[in-house]
């Protein structure tokens, strides 16, 4: 992909887009931006579908919606609360470890820089950015499996981690696209661009795409 290509692959993804259901995360986020209810909702949406994610954080925010109402409930409650999101048990001690610690150490507010987020127990830079970006509005580049699979699947970026990718998009990716680019390319992936047989003959970004990997596509 040129780099000018990519202005034009954009405005097809947010075209697109329309006709997709967004990230559960994404969906908390629209709701009210809430850096603490994106951190928490990004916990519980590891290694769990999205229908469950949007499930689960809906009835724990129906409970709790900040660190201090959060700490008022144990860490089986949240567990049953949560349920059946994947390691529901481990994300509930995290989520109420996390909890306590904005209480204690932050005055009850989610952090804002990166760094600072990573220092939580069970936050990676996948959930930092994602709360900087959805949860403050602040320039950030969140990079899943979906943005890494997918960049590099265009040949957009050559990289072999999620990590390189985000440092690789820092440098490539014109800066008023790094918010959004989670948000379009994890609907992509979900719904179009799959990791196995992806829908490439009616893929709209086909002209831009090398489709490295792809094996087999219908």
């Amino acid at each position: 992909m040129k780099p000018a290509e990519i202005n034009t692959v954009i405005n097809i993804l947010r075209e697109e887009y329309k006709t997709w259901k967004s990230p559960a995360v994404t969906i908390v986020a629209q709701c009210e931006r809430s850096p603490y209810k994106v951190l928490v909702s990004c916990i519980i949406s590891l290694r769990t579908k999205d229908e469950v994610t949007a499930q689960a954080s809906n009835r724990l925010f129906a409970h709790a919606g900040t660190p201090s109402a959060m700490t008022a409930l144990s860490a089986d409650e949240i567990a049953g609360l949560i349920y059946p999101a994947g390691f529901y048990r481990n994300k509930s001690v995290q989520i109420l470890e996390i909890s306590r610690r904005l209480i204690t150490e932050y005055d009850g507010s989610v952090p804002e820089e990166i760094d600072e987020l990573l220092k939580f127990k069970g936050v990676g830079r996948k959930t930092a950015n994602l709360v900087v970006t959805l949860g403050f509005g602040k320039p950030g580049i969140c990079v899943d499996t979906h943005v890494h699979r997918i960049c590099n699947r265009w040949g957009y970026v050559a990289t072999k981690s999620p990590e390189k990718t985000e440092i690789a998009l820092r440098e490539k990716l014109p800066a008023e696209y790094w918010i959004e680019i989670n948000d379009l390319l994890v609907a992509f992936g979900q719904n179009h661009c799959h990791p196995v047989s992806p829908r490439c003959s009616s893929c709209r970004l086909t002209p831009f795409c090398k489709r490295l990997g792809v094996n087999i596509s219908r």
